[in-house]
């Protein structure tokens, strides 16, 4: 097959041009700062503030991973994010038999209050922000996080991050949920609600496609799950009795980023877009901190090899890139050994090193989107969102995003894109690198970060001892009135927070909600 015949598509199947030229690409957008925010949410961008270099980070015990976030502050990050394990995340102590071979493992394991402390000892949280990756139990971490911020003497409007907290895509594409999707969009909006009252620096939510794009989503169904969530989630918190603009400037977005470089540069362009139009022209939002999509990147975790680890390295300094010239708010960067196990110390800070040496090298921070005017990009930015429009309006034929979750459709249709991804490596017509061409036999090893069995044994003995050192009966009398609370209609978060300040674990509060809301179990995705 001759150049010219060959066709040439992205990883989202698109065709693509030899050469775009301005009548691909009309319309002039307005500049960065100006709605609908598709060049950037602000007229200077990083020239004013570079982005937060937020490294993901956690695992094992909370005071392993309180060393590993001083080892990265050292260095020069400038903000933390937690990596929780799966007994957290899905509402298990250490010591249930649930939890056997997972603590710690993909993350630090949080029981209680207790850990928490240790987990935030001596860190500046009055000075740096805290993202927190977790959803199910995402009401009762940030309550911790609260609690400690309190005992730390810290105001509450200085209490500054985001819990993740969005459900929904647990359901479409990642699976740590606890509950059936309508009582916890009630947790969701609780939270919703105190965070209004009490934490108004806090971000509430961060409405996130980087799971549904890790699952096997193209980038226009990351756009357009994405945005169809965020909609159900105003749509839950105006029926709670909540005013659009007093909850939509605290949400966020959480977005992967993958190396297919120029689209996702127009993907982060789109996205803005189409969330400043829904904002103000669907939900008649006033305030233009509600029309701002900030949001926040990670590199793609699955574009990573296990096969040449250090080539990683490459894809993970260009994803950064593209993302840092989408207008990204913070970034996490992947360490190159994350294909095979937990990053270790000597990954994390070249991972870290990524990101400061496009802040403080390259010069691109200094101008407010460099990619504007460009044909392609733009071409792009207008094909992605027309492409994610007309998914989000299926989505609405469907019933809305908690619909089409509950019957299955949104996890075939992301399955039915990995699945045509995967046929076009497995073919070779998707080249990656060391895997399907170019590869080695006898590439140097990495050496692996493990958690051991040992890691598991010290957060079960310390649980035990809280058990044996609180107050039983101040603890039993919390949960009896939190299970009570649930059987109603108020807001979760005061009785869940009374019964986490007496040490209750996060597995005691999420049995009491079992009783009254029952797990979630999954539609047949066949």
């Amino acid at each position: 097959m001759s150049a010219a015949d060959r066709r040439f598509l992205n990883d989202s199947g698109l065709e693509l041009q030899p050469v775009y030229r301005a009548e691909d690409a009309p319309d002039e957008e307005p500049p960065p700062g100006e709605y609908p925010f598709t060049r950037g949410i602000r007229d200077d961008m990083y020239r004013g503030r570079l982005w937060t270099m937020r490294q993901y980070a956690g695992f094992g015990t909370a005071a392993e991973t309180n060393r590993r976030f001083r080892f990265l502050l050292e260095r020069g990050q400038t903000g933390l994010s937690v990596a929780f394990d799966l007994p957290t995340q899905i509402g298990y102590d250490s010591d249930h038999p649930m939890a056997l071979g997972e603590v710690g493992k993909v993350g630090v394991a949080i029981d209680s209050l207790r850990d928490m402390e240790v987990l935030l000892e001596g860190l500046p949280i009055e000075r740096v922000s805290t993202s927190m990756t977790i959803n199910a139990t995402a009401p009762m971490l940030l309550l911790l996080y609260q609690l400690v911020a309190e005992q730390q003497g810290c105001p509450p409007e200085h209490i500054r991050g985001t819990v993740q907290n969005d459900i929904l895509k647990e359901y479409a594409a990642r699976g740590t949920y606890i509950f059936p999707p309508r009582p916890s969009m009630r947790l969701t909006t609780d939270l919703f609600a105190y965070c209004r009252d009490h934490l108004p620096a806090w971000n509430t939510i961060s409405i996130s496609g980087y799971h549904i794009r890790e699952a096997g989503s193209t980038a226009a169904e990351e756009v357009a799950f994405t945005l169809a969530d965020a909609i159900a989630y105003v749509e839950a918190a105006l029926a709670s009795g909540l005013a659009i603009d007093d909850f939509a400037p605290r949400l966020s977005f959480f977005f992967s980023c993958h190396t297919d470089f120029f689209e996702e540069v127009a993907k982060f362009r789109a996205a803005r877009r189409m969330w400043a139009r829904l904002a103000r022209e669907r939900f008649g939002a006033r305030d233009p901190r509600s029309w701002m999509m900030r949001f926040h990147t990670q590199t793609g975790g699955v574009t990573l090899t296990a096969q040449q680890p250090l080539n990683n390295v490459v894809r993970t300094a260009l994803e950064a890139l593209s993302a840092v010239l989408g207008g990204t708010q913070s970034l996490h960067t992947n360490g190159y050994d994350e294909a095979l196990g937990l990053p270790s110390p000597r990954a994390a800070e070249l991972a870290l090193r990524t990101q400061q040496i496009i802040a403080y090298e390259t010069a691109v921070p200094a101008v407010a989107d460099p990619l504007g005017g460009s044909y392609y990009v733009e071409a792009l930015t207008d094909r992605l969102e027309a492409e994610a429009l007309a998914l989000m309006a299926e989505v609405e034929e469907r019933g809305g995003a908690v619909a089409a979750i509950e019957s299955g459709w949104m996890q075939r249709r992301i399955a039915e894109s990995a699945y045509r991804l995967q046929q076009r490596i497995e073919s070779g017509e998707r080249v990656v690198v060391g895997v399907n061409r170019f590869q080695e036999e006898d590439a140097e090893r990495v050496e692996i970060t493990r958690v051991g069995p040992q890691e598991q044994e010290a957060q079960i003995a310390a649980l035990r001892r809280l058990r044996a050192e609180r107050d039983a009966t101040a603890v039993e009398r919390a949960l009896d009135c939190l299970e009570e609370a649930a059987r109603g209609d108020g807001n979760l978060m005061y009785p869940l927070k009374e019964a986490l300040a007496a040490y209750a674990t996060i597995g005691e509060c999420c049995e009491r909600l079992r009783r009254v809301f029952g797990e979630y179990q999954p539609a047949d995705a066949t």
